[in-house]
């Protein structure tokens, strides 16, 4: 892929491959052939997807070529979001300062909190009776 531009997007346990380069505008995910494919339809992924695209008026200008692993739907939407962030601040650092308005350089540092011993999640405890 000669003319590239790589970054990697996190979310949760979601990690997001991303590699951008000049074209049309197609996003491929895993070698399928579009958001709508992978996601599926229903929720608007593909917007979640494109915003930095959209922020920075680059929408029709680069392919999105990725590899999504780990997590569920939505924490790989917002890891393949946080790539193309990051893959455009490769292309040209002009673009950080609508990005970073927009909150989209920021890895989302929320995750599952462990299961501690003696209770039956994280928080939950077991039922008490006193008799």
């Amino acid at each position: 892929m000669a003319d590239s531009y790589y970054a990697t997007g996190k979310r949760k346990t979601a990690i997001a491959r991303v590699w951008l380069r000049p074209g049309k505008g197609n996003i491929q995910l895993n070698r399928t052939t579009n958001v709508e494919d992978y996601f599926g339809g229903g929720d608007n992924y593909r917007l979640i997807v494109e915003r930095p695209l959209v922020l920075t008026d680059t929408l029709g200008k680069y392919d999105v070529i990725c590899t999504v692993r780990g997590g569920g739907k939505c924490a790989q939407a917002d890891a393949l979001r946080h790539g193309i962030s990051r893959a455009l601040l490769v292309i040209d650092p002009e673009y950080r300062q609508n990005l970073k308005r927009a909150g989209l350089l920021t890895r989302d540092p929320r995750m599952k909190e462990r299961k501690k011993y003696g209770l039956r999640s994280a928080r939950a405890r077991f039922q008490f009776s006193k008799r």
